[in-house]
C-alpha cells in the first residue's frame, strides 16, 4: 500500500535542522553544543521508530515532495529496507555523539564545532539516502554525504590529512559523475522515469506486469540494460567494491570516530544500501536472473571478500587493518543481495535466503564495526598507540575496552552467538540453495582470514606479556563517555545474535 503521509517528513526534517541547532549551540558552549546533538539524535531516531508498526504490518509510505521533470521527482519512501538504514543512521549517532565528546575533549582537537555540524549533515544524508523513493533523490542525498564528510576526513588540516581527504573526493565524486548519473540517464530513456519498484522485489522497474520489458528499445538491445546495470555497481563506489575501494584506506588520517561515521554508519553503509536497493527495488530478481547480472557481481564481491582480507593481514596498524576489514565485510551484503537473481533448478525464483544474510549483514556489521573502531580510538586515547605489535599485554590494564573489542571481533568472524553467525549462516545457505560452491568456498575462506586478523590482537592483548622494558602501569581505560558506548554497541551486537529478528522481520516483509 502507498499512500501521502506527511509524517513521513519529519525524519528528515529533524536531521536537516538538527546540524543547524548545533551551530547555534556551539556558540554558547560546548555543553550546549553537545546536548543539541543528543537530543537530535534521540529524536531522530524516535521519528524513523514511529514508523516500525505499519511498516512491519506491510505499508510502505511514499510522499512526492518535488517535481523536477516528468517522471522525475524528489520523493521520500519508508519501507523495510530503508526503516533498517535510518534506523541504524539514528541509534548509532547517539552512541556516536557520547564517544566524540570523550574523543574531541581527550585530545583538545580544533574545530569542533564544525566537526560536530558535519556529522550532523552526514546523518541527514544518511536518512536521505534511506528514505528515498526513486533514482535521483537517492543521487541528492548520496552526494550531500560525500561533500560533508569530506572536512572530517581533512578534519586535522595537515599534508596527510588533505591527501586523504582529495582521494576520497576524487574517487567517490569521480565515480558518481562518470557513472551514476549516465546510468540515471539511460535508466529515464529505458522505462521513461526513476521511481523504485518498492514491496516487489522479483519485479523491478524495467519489468512490466504482464512480464515484458518495458519498451522496444530493452527488448531490443539487452546489452543497454547491462550497460546501465555496470554504471550503477561503478557509480556507487561507497560500496568499496573492488576496485574502487583505496578511497576507504585512505581515508583513515581522519579522527576515529570519524572513521567510524565512515565504516560504520553513513557513508560505506550508504553505498551497500544503494546497491541494495538498484539491484532490488529498480531491476528486480528477475531482471537480474534475465540479463545475467547476479553471477559477475557475486563473484566481484567474493573476490572483494578474499583480496581485502588477505590485505588485513599485512597491516600492523590498527585502523588500517579494520579499514580492509571493513572493505570485505561489506562485500558480504553486495554478496547476498546479487545471488538472489541465481537459483539452481531451471524454473526460476528468487534466492531469498542469501537476500536476507545480506540485508542483515548491513545491520550486524554496523554494530560490531563501530564498537571496533570505538576500541581503536580508546586505545589511542590512553595509550597513543596505533601498531598491533605493541599491544601486548594491554588487555589487562583496559579490560572493558579490549573485551568489548574481542566481543565485536567475533561478529566479524561470525562466530555464534553473535551478530555476523546469523548473517553468514544465511549467506552460506543461499550461496548452498543456488548451487554456488565457488561462492560458498569463498565465505569460507574469509572466515578464516577473518579470524587470523582479529584473533592475534584479542591474543597480544590478554595473553602476551609485555615487550622487555616497557611499562604499562600508567595505562588505564579511556574516559567514561568512550568506554560506555563501545560496551553497549558490543552488547548490542550480542543481543542481535541472539535476537535477529529485530531486523529479520523488515527484510521476510521485503522479501516475501
Amino acid at each position: 500500500m502507498t499512500g501521502p503521509n506527511f509524517q513521513l517528513v519529519w525524519p528528515l526534517l529533524v536531521t536537516f535542522l538538527a546540524p543547524f541547532a548545533i551551530l547555534l549551540a556551539g556558540r554558547r558552549s560546548q555543553n550546549a553544543r553537545e546536548g543539541v546533538s543528543f537530543v537530535a539524535a534521540a529524536l531522530a531516531f524516535l521519528s524513523v521508530a514511529r514508523f516500525i508498526p505499519e511498516v512491519l504490518a506491510g505499508l510502505i509510505w511514499k510522499v512526492d515532495l518535488f517535481r523536477i521533470l516528468p517522471g522525475i521527482t524528489v520523493s521520500i519512501c519508508l519501507d523495510g529496507l530503508g526503516i533498517i538504514f535510518a534506523l541504524i543512521a539514528t541509534l548509532l549517532w547517539f552512541f556516536a555523539t557520547s564517544y566524540n565528546i570523550g574523543y574531541m575533549r581527550s585530545l583538545n582537537e580544533h574545530a569542533q564545532t564544525r566537526y560536530y555540524f558535519c556529522f550532523g549533515v552526514a546523518i541527514f544524508g544518511a536518512v536521505g539516502v534511506a528514505m528515498s523513493a526513486n533514482v535521483f533523490t537517492l543521487y541528492l542525498f548520496y552526494e550531500v554525504i560525500s561533500v560533508f564528510t569530506y572536512p572530517l576526513v581533512a578534519h586535522h588540516e595537515d599534508e596527510e590529512g588533505f591527501a586523504g581527504a582529495k582521494k576520497y573526493l576524487v574517487y567517490l565524486m569521480g565515480t558518481s559523475k562518470l557513472f551514476l548519473l549516465p546510468a540515471m540517464a539511460l535508466t529515464y530513456i529505458l522505462a521513461g522515469g526513476l521511481d523504485f519498484s518498492l514491496g516487489e522485489i522479483s519485479r523491478g522497474f524495467f519489468l512490466t506486469p504482464d512480464g515484458s520489458y518495458k519498451t522496444a528499445l530493452a527488448a531490443q538491445n539487452p546489452w543497454l540494460i547491462q550497460l546501465t546495470y555496470g554504471l550503477y555497481i561503478a557509480g556507487l563506489a561507497k560500496a568499496a567494491l573492488m576496485p574502487f575501494h583505496n578511497w576507504l584506506p585512505s581515508a583513515m588520517v581522519a579522527p576515529t570516530p570519524v572513521s567510524a561515521l565512515l565504516h560504520a554508519v553513513a557513508v560505506v553503509k550508504a553505498g551497500v544500501f544503494s546497491v541494495s536497493r538498484i539491484i532490488l527495488s529498480l531491476f528486480g530478481a528477475q531482471t537480474m536472473h534475465d540479463f545475467g547480472l547476479s553471477l559477475p557481481t557475486a563473484y566481484l564481491a567474493a573476490l572483494t571478500i578474499v583480496a581485502a582480507s588477505c590485505i588485513a593481514l599485512t597491516k600492523d596498524d590498527i585502523k588500517a587493518r579494520l579499514a580492509y576489514s571493513t572493505v570485505s565485510q561489506l562485500s558480504y551484503v553486495i554478496l547476498g543481495v546479487a545471488l538472489v537473481g541465481v537459483a539452481a533448478g531451471e524454473v526460476f525464483s528468487p534466492n531469498t535466503l542469501a537476500a536476507q544474510g545480506g540485508l542483515l549483514h548491513i545491520g550486524h556489521h554496523a554494530f560490531g564495526k563501530i564498537t571496533l573502531f570505538f576500541g581503536a580510538g580508546a586505545i589511542y586515547v590512553a595509550t597513543h598507540l596505533k601498531s598491533i605489535s605493541k599491544m601486548n599485554g594491554l588487555g589487562r590494564r583496559m579490560p572493558w575496552t579490549f573485551g568489548a573489542f574481542g566481543l565485536a571481533s567475533l561478529t566479524m568472524i561470525g562466530v555464534p552467538p553473535v551478530a555476523g553467525f546469523v548473517s553468514k549462516w544465511y549467506l552460506l545457505g543461499g550461496a548452498l540453495a543456488g548451487g554456488q560452491f565457488i561462492i560458498l568456498a569463498a565465505l569460507l575462506a574469509s572466515t578464516i582470514l577473518n579470524a587470523g586478523y582479529f584473533a592475534p590482537i584479542f591474543y597480544r592483548a590478554f595473553f602476551l606479556k609485555p615487550e622487555e622494558g616497557t611499562d604499562l602501569s600508567h595505562y588505564h581505560e579511556a574516559p567514561a563517555t568512550m568506554v560506555v558506548p563501545l560496551v553497549l554497541t558490543s552488547l548490542v551486537s550480542l543481543g542481535l545474535g541472539l535476537y535477529p529478528l529485530v531486523f529479520q522481520n523488515f527484510i521476510l516483509f521485503l522479501l516475501r
